[in-house]
């Protein structure tokens, strides 16, 4: 029966190692790629090898200098398919959804259906934070300007679905929700506050706010690609896949669908119509006079009410805006893309990139760009991207844990022990007590640990890498496998005495 055990380990730990090397071949596969310098000496090389060390699937950007407009595409929008991205192709925007929002704020605001220092109650009775146990009023504003004392992981309050209720469920969750700060008190950016600025405007409008924008804003701009993710549409033919990361390479993600925050995130749209958004921006093209006029309040900033990002940095009507360069900002990220928009209103320069990957790439291409057209050199990439290090992090603790699985199958199969004497079975009692008590308090560590940051599980699925739950799954394994060790060692020197 020994024989049997010790072949059967031995199996065990052969096949477990072949995994690891596998593994460890392909992670030091992506880590050459990573640390590769890459070329910057022109804006394609730069972007490809940005793309490359982020493992993105592919790019698009529309760049507007003083009304002359290229576009720049890379890579794809389908990589099972090979299909290329191209002007045409479609992405989700993330928060750069938010000045879109933010506008149609303006514009109802100057048609008199509310006041930006109305207070939300107004609108929508039910909804009363507090904090230190005391109600509290918020203002539209507020919410304009992530003043609102709302915290950041109210984002984790946001339901999944698509039916027409989402919005009205997203603000229910978040309506008694104990804020951080008293309103107005301090920036913090919580994408909710715009999901409640959506509910505002179909109070007041009667209409669902995606009908809105779209009849207010993106028609008269001639944005006629465009059009809001609620997950009850058809799938565009020209929509990119989505993707996310693991063990430092892309696939296909098709992520879950969040109707109550489509004001936040959630417009779809092309290269082709965010050079009108972007134009538009900079007063540039055939605008209606009141959108022209709105968009123009949406770049002045008060900063009384603005959220307070940085010296000369405020973010105000969905943008981080410079109020010395008179320059306007801010990037988007959803589970599966990610965008970044900069508009330098004083020199009129816009660039908008997007990308089917939730990663930092848009802003660090986008940030290179503006820097070469303004005679600078272009950065090389940096590693600040949070998912991405998540990855790579996740990744290697993945094949630690396989290793620490592949000596543990050999101990569960092996236990030997070596008592000489009384002193040494003490020891050897205590340490494997020791052990089991850290087992058991790993495990529970494992299980917890999303909380403990104002996680949830169903927020590492949607947007953190596979490699973090398979991390997890290994590690509970590990954790019981050695409490089911040292219990048995446990017993055995008990049965000892």
């Amino acid at each position: 029966m020994k024989k049997i055990l010790s072949k059967t380990g031995s199996y065990i730990a052969c096949a477990i190692l072949f995994i690891v090397i596998i593994t460890t071949i392909v992670c030091l596969n992506q880590l050459g790629t990573l640390f590769k310098v890459g070329k910057y000496d022109s804006t394609d090389n730069m972007v490809e090898t940005i793309m490359a060390k982020s493992a993105t699937p592919g790019v698009a950007m529309v760049v507007s200098e003083r009304g002359k407009t290229e576009y720049k595409n890379y890579g794809y929008a389908d990589v099972n398919n090979q299909k290329r991205v191209t002007e045409e192709s479609l992405f989700e925007l993330g928060s750069t959804t938010k000045a879109f929002t933010a506008l149609a704020a303006i514009l109802l605001e100057n048609e008199g259906y509310f006041s930006l220092s109305d207070s939300i109650t107004d609108y929508i009775p039910s909804f009363e934070p507090t904090i230190k146990g005391e109600k509290v009023n918020i203002t539209i504003h507020q919410l304009l300007a992530h003043t609102s004392g709302i915290p950041p992981w109210s984002i984790r309050l946001i339901p999944e679905g698509t039916t027409d209720d989402m919005l009205e469920k997203t603000i229910h969750n978040v309506s008694d929700i104990v804020l951080d700060t008293y309103p107005g008190t301090a920036y913090n950016y919580a994408t909710v506050n715009y999901d409640v600025l959506a509910l505002i405007i179909e109070k007041v409008t009667g209409k669902r706010y995606q009908d809105y924008v779209t009849e207010n804003i993106l028609i008269p701009l001639g944005m006629t690609d465009s059009y809001f993710s609620t997950g009850q549409e058809k799938e565009s033919d020209k929509l990119a896949k989505g993707y996310r990361r693991f063990f430092g390479k892309s696939l296909e993600y098709d992520a879950p669908r969040y109707y109550g925050n489509i004001a936040a995130g959630y417009l779809v749209t092309n290269s082709k119509d965010l050079e009108r958004w972007i134009n538009a921006q900079m007063g540039i093209g055939d605008i209606p006079d009141h959108l022209l006029k709105a968009i123009q309040q949406s770049h002045q900033v008060d900063i009384k009410t603005a959220g307070y990002e940085a010296e000369n940095q405020y973010y105000s009507f969905g943008w981080s805006n410079d109020t010395k360069k008179r320059v306007v900002s801010h990037n988007g990220s959803n589970p599966n893309y990610s965008s970044q928009v900069i508009i330098d209103l004083e020199k009129q320069q816009a660039i908008f990139v997007l990308a089917n990957l939730n990663s930092s790439t848009p802003s660090l291409i986008a940030n290179n760009i503006y820097e070469n057209m303004n005679g600078n050199h272009m950065n090389k990439f940096n590693y600040d991207d949070v998912y991405h290090l998540i990855d790579l992090v996740f990744s290697f603790l993945v094949i630690t844990a396989i290793v620490i699985l592949c000596v543990q199958a050999i101990k569960l199969v092996r236990i030997k022990l070596n008592i000489k004497d009384e002193k040494t079975r003490f020891r050897k009692l205590i340490g494997s007590s020791i052990a089991l008590i850290l087992s058991i308090m790993l495990l529970v560590l494992v299980m917890i640990w999303p909380y403990l940051l104002n996680y949830n599980y169903s927020m590492i699925g949607v947007w953190m890498s596979y490699s973090v739950y398979l991390w997890m799954g290994l590690t509970a394994i590990n954790c019981m496998l050695s409490i089911i060790i040292n219990s048995k060692k446990i017993r055995i020197i008990r049965s000892s005495e």
